[in-house]
C-alpha cells in the first residue's frame, strides 16, 4: 500500500503542478481552480490513499461501481461528483451519495432527480451538461443538451425542489466543428456559462477539461477539471 500511495502522491503533485502552471500562464489563482479526481475503475482503497493526500472532490460515471465506493468511504470528508450519462433508473441510488450532479441534460432527470432530493432529505448541486457536438436541438454524442436548451433546463432546476444550479460542464467533442479545437470549445462554453449567469447569478461552476486537456480548460477559465488517469494511471484492460 505503500508503494500505492507513493505512487499517488507523486502522479498527484503533477497534475498539482500543472495546474498551478496554467493558472499562472492565465493569470489567475490556483485557488480559482477545483480539482475534481476521476476515480472510475478503482478501489474504495485508492479513494482512502487520495484521501489522505488531501484530495477532496471525487468523481465516479457508473452508479454501479459508484455506490458501494461512496459507502465504503463514507466516513471520508469527500465531495462526489456524478459525471456519466444518467438513466432515470439508477437517480434513487445516486441522489443517495452524489452531492453534484455534472450530466444534467433533459426535463425528465430533473423531475426523477428533484423527487429522489427531496425523499431523502438531501440538496443535489446540479451541472447542466453541454454537448458542443450536437446541432441546435439534438443531444450529443456522450449526451448533453445542445447549446440552445439549456435555459430551458436552467430554469427547471432552478425551480424544482431538492435541486441547485451550480453551472454548466462539457466533454471536449470528438465530432463537429469543435473536433480537436479543445480551447475553442471550452471557450464556447465560459461564454454560454456567461450567458446563463445574467438569469442564474449562483450557477458559477464551469467544469471542463481532463488529463489531456486541462491547460486548455483552465486558460479558458474553467472553474472545476475532471482527471483520472493522469492521477491513478491507466488501469491494463480484461481479457
Amino acid at each position: 500500500m505503500t508503494d500505492r500511495k507513493d505512487e499517488l502522491a507523486a502522479n498527484l503533485a503533477k497534475v498539482e503542478r500543472r495546474i498551478a502552471d496554467a493558472c499562472a500562464a492565465a493569470g489567475r489563482g490556483r485557488e480559482e481552480v477545483t480539482l475534481i479526481v476521476v476515480t472510475k475503475t478503482y478501489p474504495a482503497t485508492d479513494v482512502r490513499i487520495l484521501s489522505e493526500l488531501g484530495v477532496r472532490h471525487v468523481a465516479e460515471n457508473r452508479d454501479q461501481d459508484a455506490a458501494p465506493k461512496a459507502a465504503a468511504c463514507a466516513d471520508l470528508p469527500l465531495t462526489w461528483h456524478f459525471v456519466g450519462q444518467l438513466q432515470t433508473n439508477k437517480v434513487r441510488s445516486v441522489a443517495g451519495y452524489a452531492d453534484f450532479v455534472q450530466s444534467v441534460d433533459r426535463s425528465k432527470l430533473v423531475t426523477a432527480l428533484s423527487k429522489e432530493a427531496v425523499r431523502s432529505g438531501r440538496e443535489l448541486g446540479c451541472l447542466i451538461q453541454v454537448a458542443l457536438d450536437a446541432g441546435e436541438s439534438a443531444r450529443g454524442e456522450r449526451g448533453g443538451v445542445a447549446p440552445a436548451g439549456i435555459e430551458e433546463l436552467a430554469v427547471l432546476v432552478a425551480k424544482a425542489p431538492g435541486l441547485r444550479l451550480g453551472g454548466l460542464m462539457t466533454v471536449a467533442p470528438l465530432t463537429g466543428e469543435y473536433a480537436g479545437r479543445e480551447q475553442a470549445a471550452f471557450g464556447r462554453l465560459m461564454d454560454l456559462s456567461t450567458d446563463l449567469r445574467r438569469s442564474h447569478p449562483a450557477a458559477t461552476m464551469v467544469s471542463a477539461g481532463m488529463s489531456a486537456d486541462l491547460e486548455q480548460a483552465v486558460a479558458a477559465g474553467a472553474t472545476h477539471v475532471r482527471v483520472g488517469s493522469a492521477v491513478l494511471g491507466v488501469r491494463p484492460r480484461l481479457g
